[in-house]
């Protein structure tokens, strides 16, 4: 099968005629233009449910524009998916959850549009889904079997810091859309007798994918040593705070503490799968009036700063952006 993609934009192109924003006012006009498709030669066919087609020589095309839902019921594996990666990304990994798409699986980005600030922005979000995005006027030689590319998937171990509403966890969940099957383990309290609180993880419960599974636990140890596909870890200041009250640390005895974080750090460094994991940058507010507070700050830096060191990735999240360390 031979693609020809003559547009990647969404329906209005990439930048939008008129539009005043960011992301088109960095792009030359007609910078993408809106999707096009033809396929060996002619036009797809009105597309059907489910927007795939199949070549004679078996090959396999997969189109999910946004708002298409990924399709259900019996399939066989796609040799090509085009897909809206800013709508929804974890839709990829539905597809790869169900064995739609595999490591022999071309994933092309399109219907690209300013809700990405850049073409770089985009490029980084893509490798970390396992996509690839091409020029308009790409033709794409589609044989059954075989990836036209074969891109970067996650790292096994990223830390993400940040501050409070920083964005850190939207990043860290970003990081791992497109994985078929992810751990959420929540270090933080029970919600029940905190409304502010249970708003909070309502609204994380909320915008991950629904097919992620979670663990509420402390025991960060032995979910990493049992982990048997991603893991993403939110958060780490909720974990040593947790930690603190298990132990009684905050006014007596913190060489337990010590003891679980140097665990910690050991179970990291020997990871059997990704992990992500979120933690509060303490180091740029003001000192803690109380030696409890102190204690806690400094232990939260001195974690932070060890696990950095057996990380492959380590990034400071500020406003939504990161700033890569």
């Amino acid at each position: 099968m031979k693609v020809l993609l003559t547009g990647t934009a969404g329906g209005a192109g990439w930048p939008e005629p008129g539009c005043r924003c960011a992301s088109c006012a960095a792009l030359p006009p007609a910078h993408r233009r809106p999707f096009g498709l033809v396929v060996d030669g002619a036009a797809p066919p009105p597309w059907t449910c489910g927007q795939e087609l199949t070549a004679p020589d078996g090959s396999r095309l997969l189109y999910l524009p946004q708002g298409q839902a990924v399709p259900s019921g019996e399939s066989t594996r796609y040799d090509l998916v085009l897909i809206d990666l800013l709508d929804h990304p974890e839709r990829l990994g539905e597809l790869r959850r169900a064995g739609l798409v595999d490591a022999a699986t071309t994933v092309v980005a399109v219907g690209l549009d300013h809700r990405v600030r850049s073409e770089e922005e985009l490029a980084r979000r893509l490798r970390l889904w396992g996509a690839i995005a091409v020029p308009d006027g790409t033709e794409l030689d589609v044989v059954p079997g075989r990836a036209a590319q074969e891109p970067s998937r996650t790292v096994r171990r990223a830390l993400l810091l940040g501050g409070a509403r920083s964005g850190k966890s939207a990043e860290a969940e970003l990081r791992l859309a497109a994985e078929p099957h992810v751990t959420y383990v929540a270090t933080g309290p029970a919600a029940e007798a905190d409304g502010e609180w249970a708003a909070r993880v309502r609204t994380h419960r909320e915008r991950r994918p629904a097919h992620w599974g979670t663990a509420e636990t402390t025991d960060l140890v032995a979910a990493i040593r049992a982990a048997t596909g991603p893991l993403l870890i939110d958060g780490l200041g909720t974990w040593l705070a947790a930690v603190f009250d298990e132990h009684g640390a905050w006014e007596s005895d913190r060489a337990p503490v010590a003891g679980r974080c140097d665990d910690l750090v050991a179970a990291w460094r020997q990871a059997p799968e990704p992990i992500v994991a979120v933690s509060d940058e303490v180091g740029m507010g003001v000192v803690p009036m109380t030696a409890s507070g102190r204690a806690f700050r400094d232990a939260l830096g001195r974690l932070n700063e060890r696990l950095a060191a057996e990380s492959e990735y380590v990034a400071l999240v500020v406003a939504g952006r990161l700033v890569e360390l």
